[in-house]
């Protein structure tokens, strides 16, 4: 007998669910993308034990003959792709015929699909496979129920992360559908509650305020670059709303939600140095292009594409982010100039890339690169990766002020005529860590007190999250307590709090990693005081500060432990010899 053998169907369904089908996010997004194709104008996710127990999705859209219903969860089936052609020129979000049997072959599947103005409709079985089909009321529309998900694949199920973890994918993938399509109304509930909810036509601002917070609303800007054959749309924040994470960037392909590193990085790169370190932005862009420009046929989920010309829309992202930005104040209240800040970028790039172009001659052209290296100048902070760089005893004592640097900066000489640039955001971030550290665990008369209070209005999902946290964010100096249905109010922190940021701030507290440490050492919190430092610092942070507040700032660098750890890199001062100026 032959070594190979051709896979049973049951065998070859299971496999191609382990690349469709990752979790249940993945099923709230292959079903409400059928909807979408249906022609739907109103969806409405359910979901039970964050998704595992139960995703129903039911829809409005144009729905299915018997015949039509059976041959869906057949693998390669689809009313979307008729020819090779077809296949480089997709204009619909499904077209694989891979979602409906790949996920009935790890479920109990429950399909109920009538076409409009039809006598009867059709209910569909399947579990694990096996499909049986019986007459049903019309629905005017499709309900599929996807139940007990991974019930007979155990090895599978065991990779899940923790049902508030998977409920929170699943309802991402409910969002970033909502922000493409805002002429369908969404609904996502959980064991009856609503997480989100938005109504068909609603603006793009409306939906992104509600998936990211409503504080954004006024921070947002609108972003439209055209270029031969592209259009770049959609919203910006400006520099002064950002998150400790990307999880309000969103970027869609011709309105598909994609996951690209060169569009990642040319929306950072248009902001520059406008975010503080850690910081991320917030967008919601859309890029219009040919179809047949865009490969959407590199994963197996597709949240990965193809482009026939990569670099224009990369260039085409950047600059209409930039061109957007560009109206607005510079860090440190400093007025626009007339290059924005991804010009001064490519000015630099061009810059360094004829240096290189002249250090090649033999010309004596020297180039500092931008990497680690013992040969750079010291940096205080955390220059290199994994050294936290300390100064030596009474070094910003010695420093005398010189002046500001583009409201951002200051400029200081140290001992020797040494050349010193401190950066007073991360300054008094390290600064305000280390009190918050040493801090920790102590009496609230010894350094944890009270400065204010500050309500917050949160979305469901983390207002859930920060009441369960409660005794955590107590830890650090935090208490809170509901205020509403969708709002908390802060009663006690140790640090001042924008009153306009304290959703976000308490948004991130509640993501926060504890770590694999002793619960009630201080490192466990760690990543919840570096963000408390971080916002503390963004708040008290001055450009051009009075002799006063320097020395304040110094003296506190003396006492400040360099070897805490700290998640960003956030260098506080750069120190550049004489000798390196002369040469």
């Amino acid at each position: 007998m032959g070594r190979i053998a051709r896979l049973s169907d049951e065998l070859v369904n299971e496999i191609a669910a382990g690349e469709v089908v990752e979790r249940p996010a993945s099923v709230v997004k292959e079903l409400c993308e059928n909807s979408i194709d249906a022609g739907a104008r109103s969806i409405r996710v359910s979901l039970r034990g964050g998704g595992l127990s139960l995703v129903q999705v039911v829809d409005d859209g144009s729905g299915m003959s018997r015949e039509d219903a059976l041959l869906s969860l057949e693998r390669h089936a689809t009313s979307k792709l008729r020819d090779f052609d077809g296949l480089y020129a997709i204009r619909t979000l499904g077209f694989r015929g891979e979602a409906l049997p790949s996920i009935a072959a790890v479920s109990r599947f429950t399909l109920e699909t009538s076409e409009p103005g039809a006598a009867a409709g059709t209910r569909v079985h399947a579990e694990g496979g096996s499909a049986e089909a019986e007459d049903a009321a019309p629905s005017g529309g499709t309900s599929i129920r996807v139940a007990d998900l991974f019930f007979n694949t155990p090895a599978r199920r065991k990779f899940l992360k923790r049902e508030e973890t998977e409920l929170k994918h699943a309802q991402e993938a409910a969002v970033r559908l909502a922000l493409a399509y805002p002429e369908i109304a969404f609904q996502v509930e959980h064991e009856g509650r609503a997480l989100f909810a938005s109504a068909a036509g609603a603006e793009l601002r409306e939906r992104i305020a509600a998936a990211v917070g409503t504080e954004v609303h006024p921070h947002l800007l609108d972003v439209d670059e055209r270029r031969l054959g592209l259009r770049v749309r959609g919203l910006v924040a400006g520099p002064e709303f950002s998150l400790s994470n990307a999880r309000g960037l969103y970027t869609f392909v011709n309105r598909r939600y994609v996951r690209d590193r060169g569009l990642t990085s040319a929306i950072q790169r248009a902001f520059a140095d406008g975010l503080a370190p850690g910081r991320q932005p917030v967008a919601a862009l859309f890029i219009d292009i040919e179809p047949s420009e865009v490969d959407v046929n590199v994963h197996p989920q597709k949240l990965e594409v193809r482009f026939a010309d990569p670099r224009g829309v990369y260039e085409a992202v950047l600059a209409g982010v930039a061109r957007a930005l560009g109206s607005q104040p510079r860090p440190g209240g400093m007025p626009a100039q007339s290059s924005s800040p991804a010009e001064y970028a490519f000015a630099v790039e061009r810059f360094l890339s004829r240096a290189r172009e002249l250090q090649a001659t033999g010309l004596p052209f020297p180039i500092a690169e931008d990497r680690p290296s013992d040969a750079r100048p010291p940096a205080f902070g955390q220059a290199r990766p994994g050294i936290n760089e300390a100064p030596p005893p009474g070094y910003f004592g010695k420093l005398r002020w010189i002046g500001a640097l583009a409201g951002r900066f200051w400029i200081c000489e140290g001992a020797g005529g040494t050349l010193v640039v401190l950066d007073p955001h991360a300054a008094r971030e390290r600064a305000i860590l280390s009190r918050l550290r040493a801090a920790f665990g102590k009496n609230r008369e010894e350094g944890q007190g009270s400065l204010f209070t500050a309500q917050a209005e949160l979305a469901p999902e983390v207002m859930k999250t920060v009441i369960a946290r409660r005794g955590g964010l107590s830890k650090i100096g935090v208490e809170v307590e509901p205020f509403g249905s969708n709002a908390v109010r802060i009663t006690s922190a140790p640090v001042r709090i924008d009153s306009l940021r304290a959703g976000e701030l308490l948004g991130s507290l509640a993501s926060a990693d504890p770590g694999e440490v002793a619960p009630d050492h201080v490192d466990a919190y760690a990543e919840g005081l570096r963000l408390l430092a971080c916002h503390g610092a963004g708040a008290d942070a001055i450009a051009e500060p009075t002799e006063e507040a320097r020395r304040a700032l110094f003296a506190e660098l003396e006492a400040a432990d360099f070897s805490a750890p700290a998640k960003h890199r956030a260098v506080v001062a750069l120190q550049v010899p004489l000798l390196e100026l002369e040469k």
